[in-house]
């Protein structure tokens, strides 16, 4: 129950580290920026949200984590939940959500039962991340396509589909082009320079676009207006009885995919070190981290693989990388967030796409097909998260697991 930070510089911290530690601090930060604000838009707030989950909630990450690498941040696979639980209660209610999961993760952590959630069923991690990497390819066509609809896009898959089917004559050529054209180019430099930030020159290079073409596409600005220049000052919520019960269901699934994907990026992180993470001590970290997040008015965190996997290759040694990320993205917002406003929503729609896909854990998906019960599980998992919602999918996809292990066949006993 001791955060990796105070370890590090327990066991001798020097300049050479310091310099490692802000080199992929800066790359981690490149890479976060776009993301932030795809993630929060996609989520159905404005941009700046995702930034103070980036900023707040990833300095506490860093601060207090159980692990030396670990990034914390919004995350892709909270895009579903933080869409409908903002459509449903509004910003005030999406904040206290966030808050409440906060402080189940932390009660987790206090009480040792971090093992218990690196026991969900592996199938049914693929299963529900599949189905989210959908979902949020599903929840991009519209921005990508500049499509106009009539009415409010619907939040269910099938429906959205057919709204999106309905309003193919409001197609924008150039928000199309624009949002295919950068996923296409994200794609070619992850593949031929993978070491260039491709999301950050990516975003860059579409807005220059954008405003030099004067192409007719929707911006950031064009939406949400400008970035302010700072945090909001801490604030509580509006808390009541009424409210708080209504939220409860979806800061349940909050706690389930912010412990599942918090553990598991960390585990990610150790098979790329070699070292091993505190999994009490991280749910202590990312629950805290989601309350200061929710204070600060941002959305919810959690370890995020992306931007860890992206913090070790680039030599992070100590948990200070994510706190100077945190920093470097904060002096973004105070001295150049007004060029944020020039973003074209098709570019960000474009990186989303790429985070879907690569998301999604395709060569796991054909493997686990192989086996009949594992195939069960995962679709099942995925198709409930398709159908209805991602805590159906896994509670489904763990019960469903456990029936077929109890009744699997035990294994014939060696002859002497």
């Amino acid at each position: 129950m001791r955060p990796k930070l105070v370890t590090t510089f327990g066991e001798g911290y020097r300049l050479v580290h310091f310099r490692q530690d802000a080199v992929a601090a800066a790359t981690v930060a490149v890479v976060a920026l776009p993301l932030s604000m795809a993630i929060a838009v996609a989520s159905g707030v404005s941009p700046e949200r995702g930034l103070y989950a980036a900023i707040v909630g990833g300095f506490v990450v860093s601060l207090l984590s159980g692990s030396r690498f670990q990034i914390g941040g919004p995350a892709g696979a909270f895009i579903v939940l933080v869409a409908a639980t903002a459509a449903q209660f509004g910003v005030d209610g999406l904040l206290l959500t966030v808050m409440m999961s906060g402080l189940m993760l932390t009660l987790l952590g206090v009480l040792r039962l971090g093992s218990l959630i690196r026991h969900v069923p592996h199938a049914v991690t693929v299963g529900f991340t599949c189905g989210i990497a959908v979902i949020i390819a599903a929840s991009q066509l519209k921005d990508l396509g500049g499509f106009h609809l009539s009415a409010a896009e619907p939040g269910p898959l099938i429906a959205k589909l057919a709204a999106l089917g309905g309003a193919l004559a409001t197609l924008t050529p150039a928000a199309l082009a624009l949002g295919s054209g950068s996923a296409s180019l994200i794609f070619l430099l992850r593949r031929y320079r993978p070491t260039w930030p491709g999301m950050l020159i990516v975003v860059v290079g579409a807005s220059l676009a954008a405003a030099l073409l004067r192409l007719p596409v929707e911006t950031i600005g064009s939406r949400f207006g400008s970035l302010p220049h700072g945090l909001l000052a801490p604030r509580l919520p509006d808390v009541n009885l009424q409210l708080v019960l209504h939220v409860l269901p979806a800061a349940l699934s909050f706690t389930l995919l912010g412990g599942i994907e918090s553990l598991l990026s960390a585990k990610v992180a150790d098979g790329m070190t070699g070292r091993k993470h505190r999994s009490n001590m991280e749910l202590i970290a990312q629950g805290l981290a989601n309350i200061a997040s929710a204070l600060f008015g941002g959305i919810s965190v959690t370890g995020t693989m992306a931007r860890t996997a992206t913090n070790v290759r680039a030599g992070a040694v100590s948990p200070l990388s994510g706190i100077m990320h945190s920093t470097f993205l904060l002096l973004f917002i105070l001295i150049a967030a007004p060029l944020a406003s020039f973003i074209p929503l098709a570019a960000l729609a474009g990186v989303l796409l790429v985070v879907s896909w690569s998301m999604a854990e395709k060569a796991e998906f054909v493997r686990l097909l192989r086996d009949w019960r594992t195939a069960a599980v995962m679709l099942t998992t995925l198709g409930l998260t398709l159908a209805r919602d991602l805590t159906s999918g896994i509670v489904a996809g763990c019960m469903l697991a456990v029936v077929l292990a109890a009744f699997k066949p035990a294994a014939p006993k060696e002859r002497n």
